[in-house]
């Protein structure tokens, strides 16, 4: 059996901050506000595959009131999402994410990014497609105001189940 989640997360880009995307801290005069770390992506891939096995999303499993979750890194954050879609019987089948950012540019950073998703996944690389574009200075990314990403899990039923 097959489940299809969407995910999508946006935070703001503020002086003073790491600029954290896939696990990856990549140098940049500004990085992600947030209660967690702020990985943009990696909240989009996790919302993908909950909302894929309709568990809400991650605000319900790690909320922002929550001062254990305070400067959280969000690849701990996944595991314990992974752990969550195994108990459910699932495992992921693919992903496939799109980060959206006028700067800085990204290319040099997606297979890490894509390495250290899969390895927190426990999957193979080839199942995490990260991609990255920017909105040609238009909106709030265009003009370097914030970062958002989209993702798309598809999780099957695991041999395990």
């Amino acid at each position: 059996m097959f489940r299809i989640g969407h995910g999508y997360d946006v935070h703001k880009l503020v002086e003073g901050r790491k600029l954290i995307l896939g696990g990856v801290e990549i140098p940049h005069i500004t990085g992600l506000l947030g209660h967690s770390d702020a990985d943009v992506l990696v909240h989009a891939v996790m919302d993908s595959m909950l909302g894929a096995l309709a568990l809400g999303d991650i605000g319900h499993l790690f909320p922002d009131t929550a001062d254990e979750f305070e400067g959280a890194d969000s690849m701990k954050l996944l595991a314990e999402v992974v752990r969550v879609c195994r108990e459910e019987g699932y495992v992921i089948g693919n992903i496939d994410a799109t980060v959206i950012a006028q700067a800085p540019k990204l290319a040099p950073h997606i297979m890490k990014m894509r390495e250290n998703i899969a390895a927190v996944c426990g999957c193979e690389v080839s199942q995490i497609s990260v991609k990255a574009t920017t909105e040609e200075h238009l909106g709030f990314t265009g003009e370097k105001l914030g970062i958002s990403a989209h993702a798309v899990a598809l999780m099957k039923k695991a041999d395990f189940a």
